[in-house]
């Protein structure tokens, strides 16, 4: 719930609620998702039921990527896999404040192949879990060319160690049209734990501002480093 919500559930005044998710903060019992404003039960910390680790993913990318927000100009999803797309479960959009590349809203299902995040995550997982992702993405006629397309783009990625939404593929899949007309570029970076990919780190900006290779030049390595810590806390909470 958001602090409004809060105060019309509660009744109590929102100076009040403050001081007290300020503490259960603190105790690690909520966390305040930048993506909506809403405060969520902690995941991390919290001795209740056992979490689903997309809700510790979550909660754990937060802050990071706050202070992402804070070095890069631009805004940034985390994402995670889900059968046939990417689902965003954190965003920074709200506090970057950049209407020209709005990001999310949460639970937005992005294309593993039309985009920077989904095509981070395909060319990072394991090559069982790639066959098996396109097998359900790939349309009932497909040509020799569009598989050799996109065999070379997950070389590429993995070659260069991020994603981009170029070049455009022909298949059909989600997002195609949007991201062929929102005036947007994109980068993206597999976050991996325990040595697997689990979600991809984006990053997303108004093509008429500036270049792929100057993105990738002045905040390629930031991201990493962001996608790297939140993958190495990810991890250490899944070995307690």
């Amino acid at each position: 719930m958001s602090l409004k919500e809060l105060h019309l559930r509660t009744g109590l005044p929102k100076a009040t609620l403050l001081r007290i998710l300020l503490t259960l903060s603190n105790r690690g019992m909520v966390w305040h998702r930048m993506a909506d404003g809403a405060y969520v039960a902690g995941a991390v910390e919290f001795g209740g039921q056992v979490p689903d680790i997309n809700d510790r993913l979550a909660e754990i990318a937060s802050p990071f990527m706050a202070e992402l927000s804070t070095k890069v100009m631009w805004p940034s999803v985390i994402a995670v896999p889900r059968l046939d797309y990417m689902e965003v479960i954190e965003t920074n959009g709200p506090i970057v404040r950049l209407d020209s590349a709005v990001l999310g809203p949460l639970g937005l299902k992005l294309s593993y192949l039309h985009t920077a995040t989904g095509r981070a995550y395909l060319a990072a997982c394991d090559p069982i879990e790639r066959e098996t992702i396109i097998d359900r993405i790939r349309p009932e006629k497909s040509d020799q060319a569009d598989e050799s397309l996109l065999q070379s783009l997950v070389e590429e990625t993995q070659r260069r160690g991020y994603s981009a939404r170029d070049p455009m593929h022909s298949w059909p899949d989600r997002s195609r049209q949007l991201v062929r007309g929102d005036g947007r570029r994109s980068i993206a970076v597999a976050v991996q734990a325990r040595g697997h990919p689990v979600a991809s780190l984006n990053l997303t900006w108004p093509m008429n501002r500036t270049t792929l290779a100057e993105v990738v030049n002045l905040h390629l390595q930031t991201m990493q480093a962001t996608a790297a810590i939140i993958g190495q806390r990810l991890s250490e909470t899944l070995e307690q």
